[in-house]
């Protein structure tokens, strides 16, 4: 399916989008981490669109636990399309998920990851989780940053529906691919969380490198829990998480 899918949803996004691929010179033959920040989740499109290996990401396991006939659509679309579930409440689920990706890595294969865990809720990139470090350290493999921009205009923050057109114009969507990062030199650390938090913050800050967001210190799912508790905006909800931190 993840074949016939990008076979028939490639020419449909070209005429739709404008993509414009960078940086292809920077992907390795063998298994690689593409780390990207998450803007909507068309994100999970373009990048297979831009990248010639079939890539497997790790979804939130929301999307294979849904109850009912739209669960069971969506466990068996994520499913067939290679997509591996990452379960985010921490302790052995969230041990067990990056099993996963160290299996597809060990395989030689790509895994794609968003860092921040979740879309952003503004536009901003959020502070990354340590996932993304301990995949790298624990499996050698490269961690190539990948940029997006634009796909925040084909869907909107808070929404799904997808846009053809912005301001009355065509979208350019920009999948930019970074220089790898190497960390295989820290596995006898993978397990030190100062480490994993000191190349998960190296990782972001190359995929911010490339997108030039805003940075925000606090975690993207505390921010939209509580905008949806509290009505707040996710500025006023990242402040309230910053003052809180100081």
């Amino acid at each position: 399916m993840y074949e016939f899918l990008k076979a028939v949803g490639t020419p449909l996004s070209n005429m739709l989008y404008n993509h414009e691929v960078t940086g292809l010179e920077n992907l390795p033959e063998g298994p690689a981490i593409l780390a990207s920040n998450h803007l909507a989740f068309v994100d999970s499109i373009f990048i297979p669109q831009a990248v010639g290996p079939k890539v497997h990401f790790l979804a939130k396991s929301d999307y294979f636990t849904t109850p009912g006939l739209k669960g069971a659509a969506m466990r068996q679309f994520f499913t067939r399309t290679g997509q591996l579930p990452m379960d985010r409440s921490g302790g052995s689920k969230s041990a067990e998920s990056l099993q996963a990706g160290l299996d597809i890595l060990e395989q030689g294969g790509y895994l794609g990851i968003y860092p921040e865990g979740t879309r952003s809720p503004d536009g901003r990139f959020y502070r990354p989780k340590t996932g993304v470090a301990r995949l790298a350290m624990l499996s050698g493999a490269p961690v190539i940053p990948v940029g997006q921009i634009g796909t925040d205009l084909v869907q909107r923050a808070g929404s799904n529906r997808p846009h053809a057109r912005y301001a009355g114009q065509k979208i350019t969507v920009k999948t930019i691919i970074g220089k790898p990062l190497d960390f295989w030199h820290y596995s006898s650390r993978a397990e030190d969380y100062s480490v994993q938090r000191g190349v998960a913050d190296r990782i972001g800050e190359a995929i911010r490198e490339l997108t030039g967001q805003d940075y925000v210190d606090v975690d993207a799912a505390k921010v939209k829990a509580l905008m949806k508790s509290e009505g707040l905006t996710a500025r006023q909800a990242s402040e309230q998480l910053l003052a809180e931190k100081s």
